[in-house]
């Protein structure tokens, strides 16, 4: 995957683009009904997918459970084997209607909503959390790891939640806790207790959200910005969000990003024409504290210094993946895969001439990263054809 809006690749708009659809659910973003923290410090494991962190539970004989967590999103989504298990009956004299967005494939799909009875994570428990029913297969078969669920913001209201990328762990504990955060604070506060910071492009401030849900960089809206560029902004990748897909528009920036004081010289940025936003590529540098009680968060990290954004690199394809094949989602123009004449649609069966299934999300990006080419075998009704395709720098 190239971003994680080439959800394509998989469902990849569960941030800001929950953010925007989730606006709809309710007014106020939900809360869980209680929250319960065994130790003042909870510490969770987390696997590191790319830039996404996914945490495991077990409490029962069923799991163990694994979610990808997901401050862009202001509700959790469930797998309906996981809703089944732990949801509640509904409240018929309050239902809440359901809500339409749009699969990898483009199909309109209807989230359901339903009460989870209770979710352990290591030493925490959350009770009554009120989340949307989604199939995940698509998000599991991207990253090469069953996803049970995607945690939203809202669930760790009565936490103080760190996501820590340098340890590859998160850690909870108790909101009103008086231990000192090391590192840089910003204040967010709105009445969603959505994740929103001032950052700054040089000497202009505009509002970002901080979404762990996407593995991109900056997405930023250029309205009343004017961004300066040294490359680009040119088309890229297909890019999915819940609205569906759309190309991508990405390049180096001629100007210096600043976070919380921490600067990121000339990074490179996806524009976008909704909320402006933070995501994982940018967050991994750093270990990331959300605290919900005083409507602030802490960036920390063990050196001040200027951090690069290295060169992105593509095959010139990016894909909706099945078990047994990837479908192209989308051609970068003037790339040598279009030279190839690839096409939307086409169907991939083996990379380097192993079966697409023993490709992970990890492996499959760091080939990516290195590879000077890759081979495809495309399948046209029974036969297979084999194209070689030059990897470029998509933004030097």
């Amino acid at each position: 995957m190239n971003r994680r809006r080439l959800i394509a690749l998989a469902l990849a708009g569960l941030g800001s683009a929950l953010l925007a659809g989730c606006s709809t659910f309710r007014r106020e973003a939900p809360r869980p009904g209680r929250t319960t923290l065994d130790s003042p410090l909870v510490i969770l494991p987390a696997q590191r997918l790319g830039t996404y962190l996914v945490v495991e539970g077990k409490w029962d004989r069923g799991g163990p459970w694994r979610f990808l967590v997901d401050t862009g999103a202001n509700t959790t989504l469930v797998t309906p084997e996981f809703a089944k298990r732990y949801g509640v009956k509904a409240d018929l004299t309050a239902p809440a209607a359901p809500v339409t967005v749009f699969s990898a494939d483009g199909i309109p799909v209807s989230l359901q909503p339903v009460t989870i009875r209770e979710l352990e994570l290591g030493g925490a428990r959350f009770e009554s959390i009120a989340a949307r029913i989604y199939d995940c297969a698509a998000l599991s078969a991207h990253l090469g790891v069953k996803i049970d669920g995607v945690l939203g913001f809202p669930l760790f209201r009565e936490t103080r939640l760190t996501l820590d990328y340098p340890r590859n762990r998160v850690v909870l504990t108790p909101n009103r806790s008086e231990a000192l955060v090391p590192g840089l604070s910003v204040p967010f506060s709105n009445a969603n207790k959505t994740p929103l910071i001032s950052i700054r492009l040089a000497d202009r401030t505009f509002i970002a959200l901080i979404d762990s849900g996407s593995d991109g960089g900056l997405s930023l809206n250029p309205v009343g910005l004017l961004p300066n560029f040294t490359f680009g902004p040119r088309e890229g990748s297909t890019v999915g969000t819940l609205a569906g897909d759309r190309p991508q528009q990405i390049g180096r920036l001629a100007e210096t990003l600043i976070i919380a004081d921490y600067a990121f010289p000339n990074p490179i940025i996806e524009l976008s024409d909704e909320l402006s936003s933070i995501g994982g590529s940018i967050l991994k540098n750093f270990s990331v504290t959300f605290d919900q009680d005083r409507d602030r968060v802490t960036f920390y990290r063990d050196s001040p210094a200027p951090i690069p954004t290295p060169r992105r690199r593509s095959a010139g394809v990016s894909f909706a993946k099945n078990p047994a094949y990837w479908r192209v989602a989308g051609v970068v123009p003037d790339s040598p895969a279009a030279a190839a004449q690839v096409e939307s649609r086409d169907l991939v069966t083996r990379i380097n001439g192993e079966p697409v299934a023993r490709w992970d999300f990890g492996r499959y990006e760091q080939l990516i990263n290195t590879a000077d080419a890759v081979t495809f075998t495309f399948l046209n009704g029974t036969s297979e054809t084999e194209k070689r395709l030059p990897v470029f720098d998509l933004v030097p």
